[in-house]
C-alpha cells in the first residue's frame, strides 16, 4: 500500500513538472517580449530615487542675447503606474504670472532609450524629447521638437540634466531659433527639500532617513 502511495506521490509530482515545462514552453518569443516591455528596469528604480518634493531656481533668457530673468518653483515627483513613469507637478510663477507644468519621464525596454514629455499652462502644445543617459557626465540628454507659436513650426530642442549628487540636480536646455541658431533659455537648480530635523536626524521627501552634518546623535536607552 505504501509502495503504491508512493507512486502515485511520484506520478503526481512528474505530471506537475511537465506541466510547468509545458507552460514556459508555451510562452511565444512575442509574449516574452511584452513581458520584457512591460517590467520595470533598473532605468525605472533609478527615477524612482527622484521621488519628492524639490525646490527650483530658474534662469531664463527669453531669445538670444535677451537679459537674464530669475523665478523659483516646486516640483513634487512621484511615480505613477506601478513605478513605470516618473510624473513630476510644477508650480511657481514667472514674470508674476502663477505657472503650472506636468512632466511624465520615463524609460522603453524596447527602444533603450529615455523619454519625457512636457506640458504647462503657458501653452496648449506638447514637448516630447528621447535620449539616452550618459554615464560620463553622470546626465540624462535629451532631445526633441517644441511647437514656435510665432512661425507655428516645429523647432529643435535638447536638455541635459545632470546629478551632482542625490539632493541636487542641474537643468540645461537649449532652444533653435527659426534661422537655426541654437541658444540656452533656461538654467534650472533643483534641489531636494528636506524636512525640519528632529535630534539631528530627518527625513529627505523620498522617505530616506538622514543625519544632518555636524549633528550630535541621541544616546539610545541603556538595556534593562
Amino acid at each position: 500500500m505504501k509502495t503504491l502511495h508512493k507512486i502515485f506521490l511520484a506520478i503526481a509530482i512528474l505530471s506537475v513538472t511537465m506541466l510547468q515545462a509545458q507552460d514556459k514552453k508555451e510562452m511565444s518569443k512575442e509574449e516574452k517580449a511584452w513581458m520584457e516591455y512591460m517590467t520595470p528596469s533598473k532605468a525605472h528604480t533609478d527615477l524612482a530615487l527622484t521621488q519628492g518634493i524639490w525646490e527650483e531656481e530658474m534662469t531664463m533668457w527669453m531669445a538670444p542675447g535677451a537679459p537674464e530673468t530669475k523665478s523659483t518653483a516646486t516640483v513634487a515627483n512621484k511615480m505613477i503606474m506601478g513605478g513605470r513613469y516618473l510624473q513630476g507637478t510644477h508650480k511657481g510663477k514667472i514674470d508674476g504670472m502663477q505657472f503650472e507644468g506636468m512632466s511624465i519621464t520615463g524609460y522603453d525596454n524596447a527602444l533603450k532609450k529615455y523619454f519625457s514629455s512636457w506640458i504647462d499652462n503657458m501653452g496648449t502644445g506638447v514637448m516630447n524629447m528621447t535620449g539616452n543617459w550618459n554615464e560620463e557626465l553622470k546626465a540624462m540628454e535629451l532631445s526633441g521638437t517644441s511647437v514656435d507659436p510665432i512661425s507655428g513650426k516645429q523647432l529643435p530642442v535638447r536638455e541635459v540634466l545632470t546629478i551632482k549628487d542625490n539632493d541636487t540636480h542641474v537643468l540645461d536646455m537649449f532652444m533653435t531659433t527659426a534661422d537655426g541658431k541654437e541658444y540656452q533659455n533656461m538654467h534650472i537648480v533643483m534641489k531636494r527639500k528636506k524636512i525640519a530635523p528632529t535630534s539631528g536626524v530627518y527625513k529627505d521627501t523620498s522617505g530616506r532617513r538622514k543625519t544632518e552634518p555636524g549633528a550630535v546623535q541621541p544616546i539610545p536607552p541603556a538595556k534593562k
